[in-house]
This record gives C-alpha cells, sequence and structure tokens, in this order.
C-alpha cells in the first residue's frame, strides 16, 4: 500500500471524540464518585490512545513503538476498563474487587509480554497496523481472554440491564441506552477479529462507530426523567 486511504484517517475523528468523551464522564465521576464512572473514564482514555496509534501511523507510517503500544491500547486495554467499570455496578463489591486485581494483573502480563515479543518489520505495511509483525505467536495468546472478560461483562452486563430497565415505567430511555452500549461494545470487537485476518480498516470503521453508540447510551443513561422505582435503585444505567 503506497498511500493511506480515507478510512485510514478515521482514527483521528475517534481520537479527538474518545478525548472530549473521557473528560465528561472524568467530570462526571469528580462531581458524582463511583468507581464504575472511573473505570468506564479511564476506558475511554484507553480507547483513544488505541485510535491515536492507528493516527499515527496514517499520519507519519509505520513504527515499531506506535506498533506495540497499539497492541497494549487496542487489543489489551480496549474493552476492558469499561467492562470492569460495568462490573461495579453488576457485582458485588468484594468481586468486584477481585476481578479488578485480576484483570490488572493478566494485563499488566500481558503488556510486559508485547513489549518484549520479537518482531519482524519487514512484514508491517507502511499505513497498516496488524499482529501479524510477531514472530512468535504467544502474545497473540492473552488478548482472546482478556477480551473475553470484557465481552461478556460488558455487553452481558448491558443487555441484563437493558432487561430491567424495560418494565419500569418512565425509564425506558435507559433501556435503550443500554441496547445502545451493547451494540457500541459488540462493534469494535468485530473490527479487532477483522483486523486479525488483515483488514483493519474494518476497525477503523468500527471503533468510530462503536464510540458514538457508547456516548449516546451514556447520554441517555444520565438523562433525567421519573424516578426509578425502588427495587432498580442500583441497577445499571
Amino acid at each position: 500500500m503506497l498511500a493511506p486511504s480515507a478510512v485510514h484517517y478515521l482514527p483521528i475523528l475517534t481520537t479527538l471524540l474518545s478525548a472530549v468523551f473521557a473528560v465528561v464522564v472524568l467530570r462526571r465521576y469528580h462531581a458524582r464518585g463511583g468507581t464504575h464512572l472511573l473505570w468506564w473514564g479511564l476506558g475511554i482514555f484507553a480507547y483513544g490512545a488505541g485510535t491515536l496509534t492507528e493516527s499515527l501511523t496514517t499520519l507519519f507510517g509505520w513504527q515499531e513503538g506506535v506498533f506495540r503500544a497499539w497492541y497494549i491500547t487496542g487489543a489489551l486495554l480496549g474493552g476492558a476498563p469499561l467492562a470492569q467499570g460495568t462490573a461495579y455496578l453488576l457485582f458485588p463489591r468484594r468481586l468486584a474487587h477481585a476481578s479488578a486485581a485480576l484483570l490488572s494483573l493478566a494485563i499488566a502480563a500481558a503488556a510486559v509480554a508485547v513489549l518484549r515479543a520479537p518482531v519482524d518489520a519487514s512484514l508491517s505495511e507502511a499505513y497498516r497496523l496488524s499482529g501479524a509483525v510477531f514472530t512468535t505467536q504467544e502474545v497473540r495468546m492473552y488478548s482472546p481472554f482478556i477480551n473475553a472478560y470484557a465481552a461478556i461483562v460488558l455487553i452481558g452486563g448491558a443487555i441484563v440491564s437493558a432487561v430491567r430497565w424495560a418494565g419500569v415505567a418512565g425509564q425506558r430511555h435507559r433501556m435503550w441506552a443500554n441496547v445502545a452500549i451493547a451494540i457500541g461494545a459488540i462493534l469494535p470487537g468485530i473490527g479487532g477479529a477483522s483486523a486479525r485476518f488483515g483488514h483493519v480498516e474494518v476497525l477503523y470503521v468500527t471503533e468510530l462507530l462503536g464510540l458514538l453508540l457508547i456516548a449516546w447510551g451514556f447520554a441517555l443513561s444520565t438523562r433525567e426523567r421519573s424516578a426509578p422505582s425502588p427495587a432498580m435503585q442500583g441497577a445499571a444505567g
């Protein structure tokens, strides 16, 4: 590939939107507290860091350091912090703390493996990122387990919450918020699977669409309408 196409510039827009979204979430955390908001804010920040590495690759070409940062922020941190935020809403406190500790250890171990894994730069493409440049596939075995946890908790939690809110009068917007979040979480996963087969452009599109849906879901979930029933207090918004 001699030059980047229009789709390769999408991560620049995604990065800018992620920065704004992260500030919104972290400001809400500062104003209201809530461990889930802290994890969500960190998750959106990591999401934007991943698309930033994609943006740098589009603008300046493939670089080993940027590639390793992409793999850590994208493959390892793409959805895990967001999922952990949902865990703090849905899990008992002790279980949420335990899962956060285990997840952090798993990500740290995987990140060290990524930084130490040998790469063959001759396998890289000028404006496309792919894990195919790793000369050992062991490092690529970490991400499926971390992403499986992220998918189960983030997508599953959103679906469970959507079902809960569906029957609460005056709170239907929260149901749609969780539907949007679930779909928004699924899309980057589809893009990530495509990227593993060399179609990184699909990832760039689904990252942007996924972020927009998650942001819309967050906006809906924080919109104040009529008060929920006592049975719904504490349920995931």
